[in-house]
């Protein structure tokens, strides 16, 4: 038997607990509503959950679990409804917020019933400033702890894997936390009611540190893949650099061969076959023969090579571009910023079924002290950004994508900046690079 047994915890402080919980999470990632209906539906999740935990405070002990999965159900509803996340990620945030909410319930009744030793009965201004305390210092400092692992600007991507573990620990937490209100002949139960309190938070505070760490594990391998994918696609950029260098010299060959070749059939008798060969040969070379000179040798093998595959797929390519801005790069980093850049339009524009809209444009020069990089190409489909970067339209996320970011990230290593936009059926890359003083 439990021995100096202790009010529970009332129902309309468990729903404010849960209420308060979802909310945090919600304030941290992106919302998919207005302020206006976000406030409305937050209010009526919190009509919601008071209403079902005091209906469920009369049900049977037999309907006790059908109480908890309706509070669960309903704190998924305030979460899936407020906060721009898929079904998935909705659940797993579920299983933090009601541990979350377990945790501050218990350790706001049990300091109650340890400075008032009664329930309900307690004098009620200074119950309510214990509650409104404990509450507002808890999820306050919840909000604040858990801002670096989450962001309105981050994409959650919770696979099932990820969603599984949140919710066993939330699980194991909330079965253990509670063994002692169903049996005390276990070595985990508690035989008296502080101790029993004691348990339930300490195992709820156990639980959530789990699911706070286990967060932390996701997003450094989420950070060791991107790094990973990364490096893939930078030695990727500059292995295409070589090779379009290397292609550029037997181009280069090969050109300066048919010119004498040219100069061969110019003794050809028959006046007519001569210039119809002629006009024939030098139109199959003038591709090849015309090479983009911009100041920038590295510059220039990506434009040529990229230049030869856009006309391959009838796309027409403008570039004005002053190489000599770009000194001050590295081979690689060119590479990478133009040649993703250059690849991302290309396969913008593939999906126009109009040819004569298939169009790109490049500028590339120097003002007021900026290298000033500029990719326009005309667009059909519909952008769906995540963070100030769109996302990839394809649909394994976890492998592509990151050119834009790699692009990103190789701007701010020299102190810029990128900035994408679309308007009036164009897709914009502005890339904004300070000039060193000695450039």
């Amino acid at each position: 038997m439990i021995s100096d047994v202790l009010p529970d915890i009332p129902r309309v402080y468990t729903a404010l607990a849960e209420w308060s919980a979802a909310l945090v999470y919600i304030l941290l990632i992106r919302k998919r509503l207005n302020a206006p209906r976000l406030a409305a539906a937050v209010a009526v999740g919190l009509a919601v959950l008071v209403g079902l935990q005091v209906a469920a405070g009369h049900f049977p002990i037999a309907l006790w679990t059908l109480g908890m999965m309706l509070a669960l159900a309903a704190m998924y509803a305030l979460i899936y409804g407020c906060a721009e996340v898929s079904a998935k990620d909705a659940g797993y945030f579920v299983a933090r917020a009601f541990v979350l909410a377990e945790l501050v319930a218990s350790l706001q009744w049990q300091l109650h019933t340890y400075l008032f030793r009664t329930g309900t009965d307690a004098p009620a201004v200074p119950a309510g400033l214990l509650l409104v305390g404990i509450f507002g210092v808890a999820f306050v400092g919840a909000f604040f702890i858990e801002r670096r692992h989450f962001s309105p600007t981050w994409s959650l991507d919770v696979d099932t894997r990820g969603l599984l573990s949140a919710v066993a620990i939330a699980l194991i937490t909330f079965l253990t936390s509670n063994l002692s209100f169903v049996t005390t002949s276990t070595p985990f139960s508690g035989q008296r009611g502080t101790e029993i309190f004691y348990i339930r938070t300490l195992v709820d505070l156990a639980g959530y540190v789990a699911l706070y760490a286990q967060q932390g594990q996701r997003l450094e391998l989420r950070r060791a893949r991107e790094v990973e994918a990364m490096d893939r696609l930078l030695h990727s950029q500059h292995e295409q650099y070589l090779q379009s260098r290397r292609s550029m010299e037997v181009v280069d060959r090969k050109y300066h061969d048919l010119k004498h070749y040219i100069a061969a059939l110019r003794a050809e008798k028959d006046p007519v076959a001569r210039t119809g060969y002629l006009n024939q040969l030098e139109d199959s070379i003038r591709a090849y023969g015309a090479q983009v000179d911009t100041g920038n040798s590295v510059l220039d093998a990506i434009l040529t090579a990229r230049g030869a595959q856009y006309a391959e797929d009838d796309v027409t390519l403008t570039c004005v571009a002053d190489g000599q801005a770009l000194g001050f790069m590295s081979a690689v980093d060119i590479s990478a910023l133009v040649g993703n850049a250059l690849d991302n339009a290309l396969e913008a524009v593939l999906a126009v079924d109009d040819r004569d809209r298939r169009l790109v444009q490049v500028a590339i020069f120097a003002q007021d002290g900026f290298v000033i990089m500029r990719f326009e190409n005309y667009f059909e489909a519909q952008l769906d950004f995540d963070g100030d970067l769109p996302r990839t339209s394809k649909g394994d996320r976890r492998h592509h994508g990151y050119g834009l970011k790699n692009m990103l990230q190789i701007a701010e290593s020299y102190g810029g900046t990128l900035t994408v936009w679309a308007e009036a059926d164009w897709f914009t890359v502005r890339v904004l690079i300070p000039r060193p003083a000695s450039s």
